[in-house]
This record gives structure tokens, C-alpha cells and sequence, in this order.
């Protein structure tokens, strides 16, 4: 730079924390990030506590039946994805500048990780909800399950299955990005949809490993369950806001989020919808904290020009603190 130059301006990002799905969990997760970073290592210990029984071990030793569990798997990643923020918010204020969101969202059971990163529910009472509605989906209704319809979009999907729906439960349960839509619903209904998806275009059709028909009608009576349960613990009102599962629209009242909350186990992922909301927000870089990176992918279909980081391990965390470095600070209008 010559002398006398003005220093090159620095764009400051706006940036949103995302929290990982079921269908993430992997023996081992969290590990390495727990023998770095003492807070990550501490919600191991916060988890294993609150719910009684060792969600440390499951993480980090398996086995993977265990951990494909649903009873296991649910409060599993949401203390991991909450080990990964910690992690996020040491490493980032040991490099002088303290991570802050303009918004944050999680799919599905990432949802209670994203309540707790919003300061909504406590990380305990947010792991024992979500241990409960683990249990409370291994006990419903069985009888159907969940297809990942590759290669169409959702409208298409929809004007399809139409028929097929009229006559039986089906429907869309998760719109997770263009081209990768989830349908839930009875076995039969499924079966009699996959003819009709693969002469519309489906390029593939993939049965997803669940116990039931999620996202969809058959799982209300969980939701009424569960806002019975809500009632039992402290809320607060969400900073920075919350994408929504069921509107896509962000929510910062925490009677609003109980509500939605409670309707989200029975009603589609609307995550296409809120990354683009976000977007036309202003934020253009996306940070996943937890196992994998299956979150990052679906934003760089929906928003290819948008920034994707991910936190699940000590090497991706550097990655993250040292990208975030490189572009500038998020200004700080709701630090998490």
C-alpha cells in the first residue's frame, strides 16, 4: 500500500448461527472440541447431569445403534451443537472480538440448540425438552416414515402427490433446499407416490432411517405433549431472533415460540424459506455449529453467493475464527 494511502476498508458481515439436524450424529462428535475448550467439554458435563445418564458417552463412544436412536440421538446433538457455540464464542473472544448474530435458526431438533444460543431456554431445561420429545417420537405411532425426493422442487412435488395425499396422510415435511425436499407419511401412502415422483423427474428417492412419519399430521399429539411439558421451565424472549421451523419468519416473543414450538414436530421445515428471509435481511455468512456440515450445504443451494462456515471439530472451528478474521466483524446490534 503506498504511503499515505487511506487503509483499506474492511465490509463488516451480518452474520446468522445455525444448529445441526438429525442425520448429523456421528460416533466420536464433540470429542476433540471437548479436550480443547473447557465450555464445550462443560455442556458435556451440564448434558450428562441434567438428564441422568451419559450423553458424553453416547457422543463420543457410541455405539451407533445406540446413538441412531432418536431417544439418544436428539439430546445428543443438541449437546453437541451447543458445545460447538461455546467452543465458537471462546475461540472468538480469545481473538478480540466476540462473536455476534444478527439471527440464528435451527432445523428441526436444532431448533432447541438455536433456543438456547438465543438465550430462550436454559441449556438444561433446553436438553431435557428435547430428551422428551426424543422419547416422545420413539413412542408414537409407527406405520410410516420419511422419503427425501431429489432432483424436483417443492411446488412440483406437491401438484404430484396431490392424489396420492387426498386418499392418504402425505405431505411435504421438510423443504431443506432447491431440488431436496423430505415427504412424510404412511407407508403405503409412500409407496403409492413413487411412481408418480419418478415420472414427474425425481432423480432419486431415499427412504430416510426414522421411526415415523415426522413433520407430518400423526405427530400432533407429541406437540400436544410437549406444550404441556413447556409450561415447566422458564422462557425468555429471544436475542438475536429466531427463524421459525414452521413460518420462516423471525420471532423474538417467547409466548410465540412456545406456540410454534409445540406445532413444529407436526409441521414442515420451512428452512428454504428462512435462509432466504435472512438473506433479504442482510446476512451474507452462515456458521453451522454442530456435527457435519449438512445445513451449510442446503444454504449454498438456496443462497449460492452467501459465506458457509461450519464448527464441528478443533480444525473447522480455526477455519471459522480465521475466515471471520479475514472478512470483519458482524456489527454487534444482538450479540449471542
Amino acid at each position: 500500500m503506498p504511503l499515505g494511502a487511506p487503509p483499506r476498508e474492511r465490509r463488516l458481515v451480518s452474520l446468522a448461527l445455525l444448529f445441526s439436524p438429525q442425520g448429523s450424529q456421528a460416533v466420536g462428535m464433540g470429542q476433540e472440541l471437548a479436550k480443547s475448550s473447557p465450555p464445550a467439554r462443560a455442556v458435556y458435563e451440564l448434558a450428562d447431569a441434567a438428564l441422568g445418564w451419559g450423553v458424553s458417552a453416547a457422543c463420543w463412544n457410541g455405539p451407533e445403534d445406540r446413538l441412531n436412536d432418536t431417544r439418544q440421538t436428539q439430546p445428543c446433538l443438541v449437546a453437541t451443537s451447543i458445545a460447538c457455540l461455546e467452543a465458537l464464542r471462546e475461540a472468538s473472544a480469545a481473538a478480540g472480538a466476540p462473536i455476534s448474530a444478527a439471527f440464528v435458526a435451527g432445523h428441526s431438533v436444532g431448533e432447541y440448540a438455536a433456543l438456547a444460543a438465543a438465550g430462550v431456554l436454559s441449556a438444561a431445561d433446553a436438553l431435557r425438552l428435547v430428551a422428551l420429545r426424543g422419547s416422545l417420537m420413539a413412542e408414537a405411532v409407527a406405520g410410516g416414515g420419511m422419503v427425501a425426493v431429489i432432483g424436483l422442487d417443492r411446488g412440483i412435488i406437491e401438484e404430484t402427490i396431490h392424489g396420492v395425499a387426498a386418499r392418504e396422510s402425505l405431505v411435504v415435511a421438510n423443504d431443506n433446499a432447491p431440488g431436496q425436499v423430505v415427504i412424510s407419511g404412511t407407508a403405503s401412502a409412500l409407496a403409492a407416490a413413487e411412481q408418480p415422483l419418478r415420472a414427474a423427474g425425481a432423480k432419486r428417492l431415499i427412504a430416510l432411517r426414522v421411526s415415523g412419519p415426522f413433520h407430518s399430521p400423526a405427530m400432533a399429539p407429541v406437540g400436544e405433549a410437549l406444550s404441556k411439558a413447556f409450561g415447566s421451565v422458564n422462557w425468555s424472549d429471544a436475542d438475536p431472533p429466531i427463524l421459525s421451523n414452521v413460518t420462516g419468519e423471525p420471532v423474538r416473543e417467547a409466548a410465540r415460540l412456545g406456540e410454534l414450538l409445540a406445532r413444529q414436530v407436526s409441521s414442515p421445515v420451512e428452512w428454504v424459506a428462512s435462509v432466504r428471509r435472512m438473506v433479504d435481511e442482510g446476512v451474507d455468512t452462515f456458521v453451522e455449529c454442530g456435527p457435519g456440515a449438512a445445513l451449510t450445504g442446503m444454504v449454498r443451494r438456496i443462497a449460492p453467493e452467501a459465506r458457509t462456515l461450519n464448527v464441528a471439530d478443533p480444525a473447522t472451528l480455526e477455519a471459522t475464527i480465521a475466515a471471520l478474521g479475514e472478512a470483519g466483524r458482524v456489527p454487534a446490534r444482538a450479540s449471542v
